[in-house]
């Protein structure tokens, strides 16, 4: 299969790239590097079954050529991070919604079986857990741009889905829970990576809010593998959004703990209000939990990493790399 990725210079674009090529699949890579990095894709810049191009995907031309020589499309490239939604809502308005829209203008110009990537953040404040792909929505008002960017990717699950009913074109849609693992990184204010470099450095352990809050970590190779099985049964899960995440619900403060335990870190942790983090007036999702029995049912997809699994791998990628730093 010859597969484009848009954003495969990202954390998962990155991880899915290598997994592809091990598989012997052909893989091009569009990304600006607004939010990806060379460094990601340094390991196999020169692999013979690799192509990488440095440009937007507003640029029609080069899109509209990798397209042409593509089986398929996984779209992943978007503004991404709390941090970066809120401080620059019309960026994210505009990268997620324009690029989503030309990216599947270029998939039904040459039928490419397109995957869009979502988030669990479209469902909002629903406070039915866990979250189904079919359960109602409920987003904040629009005056908080912290919700600019749920809308936006609800709004790229609409485009993808209305080509599929009204052109036929083979497109699924998979809402990513917290995916994490190593290579992330913590700019965008990713959770996992700032608290595990804090530990390590012996820093405090920034907690936003009360630290009550709960999410589910997905280690980025269960990620990986559930798109790859998606993207290999066009028949029987095009049409349809699928959940994928862990099911293993923590507390942000006890995140915070099985760091600080599994570092071995003297770090303590220092609680900072929402406001003062973001902006006056951010909400956030208190519970965000999947479900995900529907991938299982269509590919038999299920988590293999438990949350230390994934700290140590995160742990034993940055160890080395901070103590390497001037």
């Amino acid at each position: 299969m010859h597969v484009l990725i848009t954003g495969g210079a990202g954390f998962i674009g990155a991880h899915l790239t290598r997994a592809l090529l091990e598989r012997g699949d052909r893989v091009a890579v569009l990304d600006n590097l607004s939010t990806g990095s060379i460094e990601t894709i340094r390991s196999f810049a020169h692999h013979p079954l690799y192509r990488f191009a440095i440009d937007d995907l507003r640029n029609e031309l080069v899109l509209d050529r990798l397209a042409s020589e593509a089986d398929a499309i996984v779209h992943l490239a978007a503004a991404v991070g709390v941090q970066l939604v809120v401080e620059r809502p019309t960026e994210t308005i505009e990268t997620n919604v324009i690029g989503t829209h030309a990216v599947l203008a270029a998939a039904r110009r040459y039928r490419c079986r397109t995957l869009l990537a979502s988030t669990s953040e479209v469902y909002g404040k629903g406070v039915r857990v866990p979250f189904a792909e079919d359960d109602d929505l409920l987003l904040g008002a629009s005056s908080r741009s912290r919700w600019s960017y749920a809308a936006s990717k609800l709004l790229d699950e609409f485009l993808g889905l209305a080509a599929y009913r009204e052109y036929d074109l083979p497109v699924t849609v998979v809402r990513f829970f917290n995916t994490v693992g190593p290579g992330q990184t913590g700019r965008y204010g990713m959770v996992v990576p700032r608290f595990v470099r804090a530990a390590l450095q012996g820093e405090p352990i920034p907690v936003y809010g009360d630290g009550e809050q709960s999410r589910c970590f997905c280690h980025v190779r269960d990620t990986v593998r559930a798109v790859i099985d998606l993207l290999d049964l066009p028949d029987r899960t095009s049409g349809e959004i699928y959940n994928i995440g862990s099911s293993q619900e923590v507390t942000i403060n006890e995140l915070a703990r099985t760091v600080i335990d599994r570092t071995e870190s003297p770090s303590t942790i220092q609680y900072i209000s929402y406001s003062e983090a973001y902006a006056p007036g951010f909400e956030d999702m208190r519970r965000r939990v999947p479900d995900t029995n529907k991938v299982h049912a269509a590919v038999g997809w299920v988590p293999r990493y438990t949350l230390n699994q994934i700290l140590d791998d995160v742990i034993e990628f940055e160890r080395p790399r901070l103590t390497q730093s001037p």
